[in-house]
């Protein structure tokens, strides 16, 4: 077992960064010039950074805070919440009445300071603890023609060694001819926003589609994807080194939702970390603390409000895919689960 991370803790900074410039303006046509930016980190680890941009001839200032957010503002000063500590390259595009722009960058190192808020690490062997998880069980598909049948059965999930293991089987169990399991934080624990890690290990076997995910607290009375759903992790049934992060809501350009995959050579022999970065303004999918996918969250979006956590291992299904005939069993291995505010 991994010890539980401390806090992160870094140093704050400021910064003023120039970028391209022109003579004073003469003309509504001539472009911004004497483009300047100024950041102050705040000192109290809560990730807050005061920008200042100016700029003759501009009458509106575009931030790019170097995280996937993007936002307008046309005094050019601002107050942003990052919500992960690291190094933004931050850049900032100032715009003339007539359209002509100018830009200039910065960077700032960001401190922020998370609190373990809720955790599971697994550490008591025999089934997993009932005040933090409870099932989904039964069989009929689940909305994406799945194979299994989930149970609360420890042949299905049971945690030994310091890991909860959740396990997939080939056997006849109530019409089914697989079985699996499926935990789930609701009605027990829920969050809204916040960092959440999961440290696990995939399953191997063709066939297998394995998913870390939280669904919006309101499901029961708003239906999917009026709930909205973060799919952390889904491993693609057939090249088992495809990692999806998704995100489903009803304002989604793309009806499978809004995503993106990554590539990684050892996700079904190696542990690695699944995780979500989740901020009023954006979330970020990650793997091993590198992100790789970031949507603006808005207040249209289904993603301001509790969220619970699932794990499961399905069977076939429309990313699992085809099944490997000679499949027996498999199993997705997680060491922790860990919520951060």
């Amino acid at each position: 077992m991994f010890n539980k991370l401390l806090p992160f803790l870094f140093f704050a900074a400021i910064f003023v960064g120039c970028g391209g410039s022109s003579k004073n303006p003469s003309t509504p046509n001539t472009p911004p010039g004497n483009v300047s930016i100024n950041a102050v980190v705040s000192t109290d680890s809560s990730g807050n950074v005061n920008f200042t941009a100016s700029a003759t001839n501009a009458v509106s200032y575009d931030f790019d805070f170097g995280n996937g957010v993007i936002q307008t503002i046309p005094s050019g000063i601002t107050t942003y919440k990052y919500t992960s500590s690291g190094t933004y390259t931050v850049n900032v595009i100032a715009k003339s009445a007539s359209g002509l722009i100018s830009s200039a960058n910065i960077q700032v190192n960001v401190a922020v300071k998370l609190n373990l808020v809720w955790s599971d690490e697994f550490n008591t062997p025999g089934s997993p603890d009932p005040t933090k998880w409870t099932y989904d069980l039964g069989a009929g598909g689940w909305g994406n023609n799945e194979l299994e049948y989930y149970t609360s059965r420890t042949d299905n999930a049971i945690i030994s060694n310091g890991t909860l293991k959740i396990i997939a089987k080939k056997e006849n169990y109530s019409g089914s001819n697989y079985t699996s399991a499926r935990l789930l934080t609701k009605g027990l624990y829920s969050f809204k926003y916040g960092r959440i890690d999961v440290n696990a290990k995939l399953p191997a076997s063709i066939g297998t589609w394995p998913a870390i995910w939280m669904l919006g607290n309101n499901i029961t009375t708003a239906g999917w994807p009026a709930c909205g759903e973060i799919d952390i992790m889904e491993q693609n049934g057939k090249n088992k080194n495809i990692i999806y992060g998704t995100l489903h809501y009803p304002a989604q350009v793309n009806q499978y939702g809004d995503g993106a995959t990554t590539s990684i050579s050892n996700a079904a022999n190696t542990f690695h970390k699944y995780s979500a970065i989740w901020s009023p303004v954006s979330i970020q999918l990650l793997v091993d603390d590198v992100v790789y996918y970031t949507l603006p969250n808005k207040n249209s979006f289904p993603f301001n409000q509790n969220f619970f956590i699932i794990l499961n291992v399905a069977i076939g299904g429309t990313l699992g895919g085809s099944i490997d005939p000679a499949f027996t069993t498999d199993q997705m291995e997680i060491d922790y689960v860990r919520v951060y505010q």
